[in-house]
């Protein structure tokens, strides 16, 4: 692939220049100065990419085939390269990375250059700055290839998203006017312009902004606040916004998403077990009239963790909590046990979404968990913790547990059969058991609350 990488790169340098040519005039017959531009973007994308090592990525080979096929419509006499200088970007945002956006951003600005009126071109440009967290440019760009769309079914994805960035932009708004107007009653206070939020920042600076006003405002008055406690839902509903798909994914198979609100009604006022995957408490619980089987039956809820391989497939599963885990998480097995609710835990988001349209499995789960509740232990919104130890990561069903705990809806929550080769960390079972309730005389079941 180097070499290959390496041809491609002076076959594009033949044909558009370096970086910092200046346009030439278009020769009888040649490429437009601006795919000549757009090729000197790719040109300068390779090299990138050749700087960067040996290239595993599929995503990426698909780029640099993709630049290939446009090198080669700029240098056919008579060809038409507009499609392939389209193709090219989509490639550029599905190879993934801030890298990847620019380029799709560069290219899309060729293409609306060299044809106003392509709906496809504004539509790459609004997918970029989306990418890139620049929502009101985004809205913008779609907005015109809204105008230039005659088929109504296909706008409807461009218009979910409008509204949702426009959704996301007015809880901002409103935090602004909230924290404005508390400190024209109080004479003081937390400058809001002191943190500098805004919609139209890119949407990693705002929510960097809006965490810290949203900080220093709880810092201020308390969290008991009316103001603050409203300040504090904005901010929660602005980051369900900026963590939602951009449309309806008809491949969550029918599952109800929930969120933190979902979540807690779910849980209110029941009785909840998290039971250990282990092979005796698996042949216990399979045994029939054993006191443990009798045990995890009374309780309302019961709750499995990660892969379950010693419990029989009809084993009751109300519950089912998974951590990703690995560079390519959503090539893993699917989740075909059945459960009334799901919650899948990980991170980076692409990876976490990738993972649930890879393997859930229609009409295993009634409800899934949204991406609000996919990282519970670090989310500024829930738990807030710093990231713990890559080499320890915490278990699944650790973060179930403090998860269970911070929502504080249950009834009870026990652990059942966590001990022995199924024992948690020694930092887990020191959170445990500074919180333990009781624990029974079998040893199997520890209750918190």
């Amino acid at each position: 692939m180097g070499q290959t990488l390496t041809g491609l790169l002076t076959s594009v340098r033949a044909i558009a220049g370096r970086p910092g040519t200046p346009p030439r005039a278009r020769p009888g017959g040649g490429p437009d100065p601006e795919l000549l531009a757009a090729l000197r973007h790719c040109g300068d994308h390779l090299a990138a990419l050749a700087a960067s090592g040996p290239l595993t990525d599929a995503r990426r080979t698909r780029l640099i085939a993709s630049i290939g096929a446009l090198t080669t419509a700029c240098s056919t006499p008579g060809a038409d390269a507009f499609d392939a200088l389209l193709r090219t970007g989509q490639q550029a945002l599905d190879s993934g990375g801030d890298a990847g956006a620019r380029l799709a951003l560069a290219l899309a600005d060729e293409a609306t250059v060299l044809r106003a009126r392509s709906k496809g071109a504004w539509r790459l440009r609004g997918n970029a700055l989306d990418a890139l967290g620049r929502s009101e440019e985004a809205i913008t760009a779609y907005e015109r290839h809204l105008a230039l769309q005659q088929n109504a079914a296909a706008s409807r994805d461009v218009e979910r998203r409008i509204a949702t960035l426009r959704a996301a932009g007015d809880r901002i708004d409103e935090a602004l006017a909230l924290v404005g107007s508390g400190e024209e009653a109080t004479g003081a206070g937390v400058d809001a312009g002191a943190v500098g939020l805004s919609r139209h920042l890119p949407a990693a600076d705002a929510l960097a902004a809006f965490t810290e006003l949203v900080r220093l405002r709880t810092a201020e008055r308390g969290a008991a606040d009316p103001a603050v406690r409203r300040l504090a839902a904005l901010y929660a509903e602005h980051r369900r916004l900026a963590d939602r798909d951009p449309m309806a994914d008809p491949l969550l198979g029918g599952a109800e998403p929930i969120g933190v609100p979902g979540l807690r009604r779910f849980l209110a006022g029941r009785t909840v077990c998290l039971v250990a995957d282990t092979p005796h408490t698996a042949e216990q619980e399979q045994r029939p009239g054993s006191s443990l089987a009798a045990l995890i039956g009374g309780y309302d809820l019961v709750v499995r963790c990660d892969a379950v391989r010693h419990a029989a497939p009809t084993a009751r599963t109300d519950l089912h909590a998974v951590t990703l885990r690995g560079d390519s998480p959503w090539k893993g097995p699917r989740w075909d046990r059945r459960a009334t609710a799901r919650l899948v835990f990980g991170d980076p988001l692409p990876h976490w979404r990738l993972a649930l349209r890879s393997r859930l499995v229609p009409g295993a789960q009634d409800r899934i968990g949204d991406a609000t509740l996919r990282r519970p232990l670090h989310d500024p919104a829930l738990l807030a913790e710093a990231a713990a130890d890559a080499d320890e990561p915490a278990s699944t069903a650790f973060t179930v547990l403090r998860l269970l705990d911070f929502l504080g809806t249950p009834a009870r929550v026990d652990l059942i059969g966590f001990e022995g080769p199924a024992a948690l960390p020694p930092r887990e079972r020191e959170w445990i058991g500074a919180r333990t309730g009781r624990t029974d005389d079998t040893a199997v079941r520890i209750t918190l609350r």
